[in-house]
């Protein structure tokens, strides 16, 4: 009977570790976009208190509006700025009902790559165990150009490159290897102006960041702990480079300082910083 119990007990807390959270985290946080209806006007307030540029698009049920906001939207708001839109309407403000979506970066901005560091610690050294094309989760376009080190929990992360923080995420505690985890990993998002490209560190521990949203970091400045949060079934970092393009961000090839490229590292092949 003993034995019965304890079997049980431990499917119980297995069970548990396995639940998705409750609540899927915002990396920049804060309310972007607002809107009020007052007599015959809708009043759309988008606030960029990021430090690199944002595009918003809205979507109404009210088609006239509809025709309307597709000539404006998406607008592309610069770092740090705001802007306020008005339309004539003669429906109330359930009746509209506005949904609106934030992406980084602005597509028409000109890219201009540079060297960038490997994202740890000088006398490091780390192996890829995904790399560009990787079956597992490199094949999409956001992620096609991302390398995974093989970091363990507590290992420290460092900036790639000179830029701002503009994203933060290190409430989770947890992770696995099906897609339902994808949105719920740890990361940090770095913009660099220089080159308006974004650089992301995914998969880190529970408060495992050391910066937060606004923070100016120098490249090879430590900014997390590696961790093993969301979709994975391995203690890693996960390296991506993004820029911006029509549809949302993508990620994009590069070179590292420590004479590496990007495309000739492969599964298994150890990188030195």
């Amino acid at each position: 009977m003993k034995v019965q119990l304890t079997l049980i007990i431990t499917g119980l807390l297995f069970l548990s570790n396995c639940r998705l959270p409750k609540k899927i985290l915002s990396q920049a946080g804060g309310k972007i976009v607002e809107y009020e209806v007052s007599n015959d006007s809708l009043k759309i307030q988008i606030n960029n208190s990021l430090d690199c540029p944002l595009r918003i698009s809205a979507n109404s049920t009210h088609e006239a509006l509809q025709a309307k906001i597709v000539k404006n939207f998406p607008v592309n708001i610069a770092p740090k700025k705001d802007t306020l839109l008005t339309y004539w309407t003669d429906k109330s403000k359930e009746e509209i009902q506005l949904t609106f979506s934030a992406m980084m970066g602005n597509p028409k901005d000109p890219i201009q790559k540079k060297e960038i560091n490997l994202p740890f610690k000088k006398g490091d050294k780390y192996k890829i165990i995904q790399a560009y094309n990787g079956s597992f989760s490199h094949s999409s376009e956001y992620s096609r150009y991302a390398l995974d080190f093989n970091l363990v929990t507590g290992d420290t992360i460092c900036a790639a490159a000179d830029g701002v923080v503009v994203g933060v995420i290190e409430e989770y505690s947890k992770g696995g290897k099906t897609k339902k985890w994808k949105d719920y990993a740890n990361y940090i998002t770095i913009f660099h102006p220089d080159m308006n490209l974004y650089t992301q560190y995914v998969h880190l521990m529970h408060q495992g960041s050391l910066v937060e949203v606004g923070d100016i970091v120098k490249a090879e400045q430590i900014i997390g702990l590696s961790g093993k949060t969301g979709y994975t079934d391995v203690e890693h970092l996960h390296f991506n480079v993004l820029k911006a393009n029509d549809t949302g961000m993508e990620s994009t090839p590069i070179n590292f300082k420590e004479g590496y490229k990007g495309i000739d590292l492969k599964k298994g092949v150890w990188v030195e910083k």
